[in-house]
């Protein structure tokens, strides 16, 4: 029969006791002393054996004294019989700032599809390595925003360093997390420099999606070593063997040892964590060199300046060194340096391979852009790290507010925006019918809607937005090139040579029952067919070339309504091409309404032209005279309706006599309605121009 083991016998073991001393708050730890000869012989020499739960569990039933804590979900083949090894293994994510030879720094990235659980992955190896104590573990714990939490996305990436034991070593593991949205392309791009590995997870009941692939290119083009993860394999929809052919087929990567894991039910962490050590190359020993640090991400805080997240790639360095950002050319004092994990968490220096953030009291995120090169400023390095570009905005919308006396207070608002997103540009603007606002450049439409939710929540702001329009490059005359992104702005007709317009390439992975209407989709909105082929038996490529004025509307809404929620698209900017377009402008009453009027392509100029008219003719209130409500290429009238006048019955008196009297009165009423119409003006409702605005995202 077992025996507990006595107090006396666990005051013997010196080691034991100070491991549970330091243990016995421990999140995740349950250890079992147990007293049986036949198994787990106590010899009162020597401290008695540790072993996981899961390993006491699968021995035989009998009984035993449990000292017991909250458990720690282990595989059966990770099974740590050695009571040092145990120790380490549940106290690694204690030791985070403990350094570690670069050979056992792995820096990796998780790639995905929106919607594939890459966050869900990410909080599950925070927490099995300890980084994370599980009274603060939340979902989607690296997304820090309540917009990334509602919509399921990241928007600002994150960075944690985990300390993981395999095989009785400690090995720093750096995560690097990234935006998944194709507006934030090029932030993944530095993020993925800053790589030598990335997990590239697939949800395994949807399979490869489009934003997968880009992902994957982006990966390839860095020379990562890519760990396929079929993720959410307990849904009762999954189908792995499908998901690992397609991957197979599709990408191209050899999938013969993917993981099989469920983020959600804790599945194959372990398997991850493991193959990220074995699989993931170390970084380069390059401390000797002078210091270059890659920024992937910076963001403002308002007591402290810029905090800049970076990864060391050559040299070392350390806290109150001078530093010298080369792309800005500006310079600092390293006030603070320290690691992610995922709070920031301050040490003394940091040296090649490792990933970390510092504070420089720097005023602007522009001194400190993304894809920019950290040097000391005495011993600068010969050349910056290759891959840096400027954020340049591609679709624009006017921001207004509803109230005037809410201007102010919208430029603070974007002001302080800016500091944190360096891609945000704008410019004031006034419009006769929305007042004083401002022109907004932007990444892309998930990066505009993500800004003007923010400036409504955050400064609770009512704004109006116009319809999202990109940036026309004009040829004049004259040999000038003017980009214009406002229609008010476009040269005279008489000026310009010809207008370009920015062309995208744009991928859809689409069952094969939607090829058919996405196709449609596409040559509606002037697509220009190149390629359509089969990854699958079931599953079928699309590529067209599209212009990109024709994809900021509806186009991603259409596509998912077409495909019934199937399809997915990504797209890629291509350049300029000469196209015919002209400018169409709105008059009302003989005046023209500038905020109404839209550059588009001359075949589609008509329907636009009749919407808009039509439209306006419903929502503006009839007046005491006739009003033409006309859509014009220049002087020519395309499109017109007319908003017949309220009048008078001046016939009503007349129930007999002569027909003259009749026309009489008829006449006198026309020149007066003729002189009223000379020197009246119509008030467009803002209604009326909101309704508009919304009719010009649904038809361009």
């Amino acid at each position: 029969m077992a025996t507990s083991a006595s107090v006396s016998e666990l005051r013997a073991a010196p080691s034991l006791l100070s491991y549970l001393s330091t243990a016995n708050h421990h999140p995740r730890r349950r250890i079992h002393t147990a007293a049986t000869t036949s198994q787990y012989p106590l010899s009162s020499s020597s401290s008695p054996k540790l072993v996981p739960l899961h390993s006491a569990a699968s021995k035989s039933k009998s009984k035993s004294s449990i000292i017991s804590f909250p458990p720690l979900r282990c595989r059966a083949s990770n099974t740590i019989t050695d009571v040092d090894d145990f120790a380490a293994q549940v106290q690694a994510g204690q030791h985070r700032l403990l350094k570690v030879p670069t050979s056992n720094i792995r820096n990796f990235c998780i790639i995905a599809h929106i919607d594939h659980g890459k966050s869900t992955l990410a909080d599950k190896l925070l927490q099995v390595t300890g980084t994370v104590e599980k009274r603060e573990m939340k979902d989607q714990f690296l997304d820090n925003m309540d917009l990334e939490r509602e919509r399921g996305i990241t928007i600002k990436l994150q960075a944690a360093r985990m300390r993981y034991v395999f095989q009785n070593e400690p090995y720093c593991l750096n995560l690097i997390d990234t935006p998944g949205h194709v507006d934030f392309s090029y932030e993944v791009s530095r993020s993925l420099a800053a790589c030598e590995g990335a997990l590239l997870v697939v949800d395994a009941s949807q399979g490869v999606e489009a934003q997968t692939l880009a992902n994957v290119y982006l990966a390839l083009e860095n020379n990562l070593e890519i760990i396929p993860v079929l993720n959410k394999i307990d849904l009762p929809g999954a189908e792995p063997d499908r998901v690992v052919k397609e991957i197979e087929e599709v990408v191209g990567l050899d999938c013969s040892n993917a993981i099989l894991c469920s983020a959600k039910e804790g599945i194959g962490i372990r398997d991850i964590l493991d193959s990220i050590v074995q699989r993931v190359p170390p970084p380069s020993d390059t401390m000797e060199r002078p210091l270059r640090a890659l920024i992937f991400d910076s963001y403002y805080d308002p007591y402290r300046g810029v905090i800049v997240y970076f990864r060391v790639i050559d040299g070392t360095i350390r806290k109150g060194d001078r530093i010298y950002f080369m792309a800005s050319e500006k310079d600092y004092f390293a006030d603070e340096v320290g690691v992610l994990s995922p709070n920031q968490l301050q040490v003394a220096e940091l040296f090649a391979g490792e990933v970390g953030y510092l504070s420089a009291s720097i005023r602007s995120v522009a001194d400190a852009r993304v894809g920019d090169t950290i040097t000391h400023y005495g011993r600068r390095a010969e050349d910056s790290l290759p891959g840096y570009e400027e954020a340049t905005p591609m679709v624009f919308c006017g921001l207004f507010p509803v109230e005037a006396d809410q201007f102010p207070e919208l430029r603070d608002a974007l002001e302080k925006l800016q500091l944190n997103d360096a891609a945000l540009k704008f410019e004031p603007e006034t419009s006769s019918a929305m007042g004083f606002g401002f022109r907004c450049g932007f990444l892309g439409l998930l990066h505009m809607e993500i800004v003007q939710e923010r400036l409504e929540r955050e400064y609770n702001l009512s704004l109006i937005t116009t319809a999202p329009s990109v940036v026309y490059r004009v040829n004049c005359v004259n040999g000038d090139i003017v980009e214009c992104s406002n229609p008010s702005v476009l040269p005279e007709p008489g000026q310009r040579r010809s207008i370009e317009e920015p062309v995208v390439k744009i991928e859809m992975l689409t069952p094969k029952d939607y090829i058919g209407p996405l196709m449609e989709l596409s040559q509606d909105r002037r697509g220009e067919f190149k390629e359509m082929k089969f990854i699958t038996e079931n599953r079928a490529s699309l590529t067209y070339e599209l212009p990109l004025a024709e994809m900021v509307g509806d186009f991603f809404d259409q596509l998912k309504s077409r495909s019934k929620g199937y399809a997915s698209m990504e797209y890629t900017f291509l350049g300029y091409k000469e196209s015919e377009l002209i400018k169409l402008d709105i008059r009302i009453n003989g005046d023209q309404v500038e905020p109404l009027a839209t550059i588009v392509h001359k075949d589609k100029a008509y329907a636009v032209g009749r919407a808009l008219t039509q439209k306006l003719k419903e929502l503006i209130p009839r007046q005491m005279f006739k009003v033409p409500i006309q859509a014009c290429i220049g002087a020519k009238v395309i499109a017109s309706e007319s908003l017949s006048a309220i009048r008078k019955d001046v016939l009503a008196k007349c129930y007999g006599g002569d027909i003259s009297r009749k026309k009489k009165l008829l006449k006198k009423q026309a020149e007066g309605k003729k002189r009223m119409k000379a020197i009246g003006k119509v008030d467009v409702p803002q209604e009326a121009f909101m309704a508009v605005l919304k009719l010009e995202k649904e038809v361009l």
